[in-house]
């Protein structure tokens, strides 16, 4: 089973929001879908971190 998801509403600037949706094309993927995966990887780092 897939998990929930919720919406969010956040502000970002102009030109993240540009680099993001080049790299989510590039990437083949949605420019929510590219979000997600980067913020899943970073707390995965983050939380590697707080293991060692």
């Amino acid at each position: 089973m897939k998990p929930l998801k919720s919406k969010v509403s956040i502000t970002l600037d102009s030109d993240i929001i540009d680099q993001l949706k080049e790299l989510a094309e590039k990437d083949d993927r949605s420019f929510s879908q590219y979000v997600n995966m980067i913020l899943k990887e970073y707390l995965s780092q983050e939380n590697k971190k707080k293991e060692a």
